[in-house]
């Protein structure tokens, strides 16, 4: 629906091969995000120092590449390991102290502020030269036939993506009906497998007919996919799951709550690191306002995306298409000339439907 109507009053130009490609790209950062923001909604817990723990890391990235000469292959794996442990510090604060994690986490946002805005205050603004580390944010993977005006190679990965969709949708279902579950009727099933792939395949011919697919689209795919298996092919996500529905329940059950929500935490600490890598990589350089607001972008898309406020509930590639609604909103309205106050109320009030939509189907099922 959001993009039929921009594209409809923005005469095509929201569907413009440009336009999607940059939009995609744009929604990377925060699409990261919000798969670990997924989680931590999920088994009831909040994290709203991610934005700055974001740009704060991408600043040190900045800083270790200009100023210490270390290059991107060293730099990256350095700064995915400082999030891990920051995540692990929130973890021991919230599941083995007890603060709660708004405390926490909040207590952290005014930190990690503060400690970018001190590792930027010589320069205000780090510039990038790594011709590596900037390719991670703006450039695109390679073609296998060169100077194709279709991009041939994202038109095979995109028909990969749509077999691997059907595949995996038929073996769910079927695994849904062996074990008495409920499952949309066939013909409703049958047409959202060809409602799915037809916007895939739109996609994909938009992103080929331009540049092909971007390294972020191939990052946040990545992560993407690993989540979504962890979150549902193993004991680690239903025990995520678990704790959410139930935490008391879960632990008189043998699950170790306190680790669990510690490696919560630790994951949402390195996907904040990769976040910033993404976003510092991008804009090709670290900014002493990196990441503001970037944790209620990502809060917003896991709600969008289908997490219950209630916690226990929550897909990670629903909280994808969260992020890209967002981004979508955002992006339709500057082609439609709105002013940024208007933005921000109209993309409040989307969420506040979100959230009141699961607060009434739930109450409706019970």
């Amino acid at each position: 629906a959001i993009i039929a109507i921009f594209s409809i009053v923005t005469d095509g130009l929201f569907v413009s091969a440009r336009n999607i490609s940059n939009l995609i790209n744009q929604t990377g950062y925060i699409a990261v995000l919000a798969v670990g923001m997924t989680l931590i909604l999920i088994i009831r817990q909040i994290d709203l120092s991610v934005g700055f723990v974001a740009g704060f890391l991408g600043a040190v990235a900045a800083i270790l590449m200009t100023k210490s000469g270390l290059s991107e292959w060293i730099t990256i794996p350095i700064i995915l390991l400082f999030g891990l442990g920051i995540g692990l510090f929130y973890g021991f604060l919230v599941a083995k102290v007890g603060v709660p994690a708004f405390v926490a986490t909040l207590a952290g946002q005014l930190a990690f502020r503060g400690l970018l805005l001190l590792v930027t205050e010589g320069s205000g603004t780090i510039i990038i030269p790594n011709k590596g580390f900037n390719a991670i944010g703006n450039g695109f993977i390679p073609d296998i036939i060169s100077g194709s005006k279709i991009h041939i190679l994202t038109l095979i990965i995109g028909a990969l993506a749509i077999i691997f969709f059907i595949y995996s949708q038929i073996k769910s279902r079927n695994n849904m009906k062996k074990y008495n579950f409920q499952v949309a009727s066939e013909p409703i099933f049958i047409t959202k497998l060809i409602f799915m792939s037809a916007i895939i395949a739109g996609i994909i011919w938009i992103l080929a007919s331009y540049r092909g697919l971007s390294w972020t689209v191939i990052i946040v795919a990545v992560v993407v996919l690993i989540y979504n298996f962890i979150m549902n092919k193993t004991t680690y996500g239903r025990y995520i799951y678990g704790i959410g529905g139930n935490t008391e329940a879960a632990e008189l059950s043998g699950i170790n709550v306190i680790k669990i929500t510690s490696m919560v935490f630790a994951s949402m600490g390195m996907l904040a690191a990769l976040s910033g890598i993404l976003f510092t990589s991008r804009l090709q350089s670290a900014t002493t306002v990196a990441g503001n607001g970037f944790e209620l972008d990502a809060i917003a898309a896991a709600y969008i995306g289908g997490v219950s406020a209630s916690g226990g509930i929550g897909k990670v590639t629903g909280s994808i298409i969260g992020a890209l609604v967002m981004s979508s909103l955002s992006s339709g309205m500057n082609l439609m000339g709105v002013g940024i106050s208007y933005q921000y109320v109209i993309r409040g009030a989307i969420l506040v439907l979100a959230v009141v939509f699961d607060v009434m189907t739930r109450k409706a099922n019970k």
